[in-house]
Formats: C-alpha cells, sequence, structure tokens
C-alpha cells in the first residue's frame, strides 16, 4: 500500500520564519495539492515535524515557527510524528507505523531536500519501501564550504540527482497526481 510522508513542512521555513528556505512558498503549494490528492484518494498520510532542542536557532519548543504550515496543516486522524534528528526513523515509532498500516510504498515531500528529506527518503530505502520523491514539493537553501558558496537551487538539483533511480523515483506532483 501506498502513503504519503510529508516531511518538516514548517513555518520556521517559510517567509518571515527563523530558516526561511529558498522557494518555500511554491513548494508547500505543491505538498499541499498532492496532500489533497492523497485525502480524496482515501490513502494514508503520515506528516512529520521536527522539535528542536532549546539551544537550537529554529524549530524551537513552543514557537509559532516549529507548528506544521497552514498549507499542510493535518486532519484529524491523520499521524503527526514528532522527531529531533534528521532522519524521520531516529527514535521515532514511523517505522512501527507504517508496517503496521502495510505500507511498502512512499511518497515523499518536504524540507529541507538536502538535510531531512535526503537522510529519510535513504533511511526509507535502506528499511526496503519503495519511494518516489515529488522534487517540486521539496525545498532547501543556498550552502557554503571551503570558501565556497552553492545557490539553492544547485543544491536542490544535486540532492534531487543523486537520490533519483537508486533511492528514489524522482518526480513531479502532477505526475504521482495522474497516477493515483
Amino acid at each position: 500500500m501506498k502513503a504519503l510522508l510529508l516531511i518538516d513542512i514548517q513555518n520556521d521555513y517559510f517567509p518571515g520564519g527563523r530558516m526561511e528556505l529558498h522557494h518555500s512558498e511554491a513548494a508547500g503549494e505543491k505538498a499541499s495539492e498532492l496532500l489533497e490528492a492523497f485525502r480524496n484518494a482515501n490513502l494514508p498520510i503520515f506528516h512529520v515535524q521536527h522539535i528542536a532542542s532549546p539551544n537550537a536557532s529554529f524549530f524551537l519548543p513552543g514557537t509559532d515557527g516549529a507548528h506544521i504550515h497552514m498549507l499542510v496543516t493535518p486532519l484529524a486522524g491523520e499521524p503527526v510524528i514528532v522527531k529531533h534528528y534528521p532522519s524521520s526513523f531516529r527514535e521515532t515509532d514511523l517505522l512501527e507505523q507504517l508496517r503496521a498500516a502495510g505500507i511498502t510504498e512512499l511518497v515523499i515531500v518536504g524540507m529541507m531536500t538536502h538535510m531531512c528529506v535526503d537522510t529519510t527518503v535513504r533511511a526509507a530505502h535502506d528499511l526496503s519501501f519503495a519511494c518516489t520523491l515529488a522534487g517540486d514539493a521539496c525545498a532547501t537553501k543556498s550552502l557554503a564550504f571551503d570558501g565556497r558558496s552553492v545557490t539553492a537551487q544547485d543544491v536542490q538539483t544535486v540532492y534531487l540527482a543523486a537520490l533519483h533511480g537508486t533511492f528514489a523515483e524522482v518526480t513531479d506532483v502532477n505526475t504521482i497526481v495522474a497516477g493515483l
């Protein structure tokens, strides 16, 4: 059975948040479209919410920034898995919930592509889930290393390219919706 996994689509990643990502609004809107399609098809949906340690700079406990964004607000009955690490599986009951629901395929969307999305997709693959990643429903940010800067668009492209084929089928929301 197929399920939708929404990773960390939270207020701090949107304009005005503590860690605004490049094109987070557009990615959030695409995630919302996919969420609506899964709801209409009566397919399982799992939300993941990152709550950071109190000394972190964003997703702080009890702040508006840590709340799931209104574009993808969970409905009653849709599980919300709270995590404290990049992997949605580490020290959570996500795997147990997926197995109990008979899930073998995951459609994944979320934020940040280069961190929590990448880590979760790789872990899901290692746990034998067939993964589809909606690249247009993910967002990231620019990075720098060793005196070099990498634009958010290039970070996004590199991470999607690295995941595609080996760890997931990377595609877009319209293609996924058409196949539901």
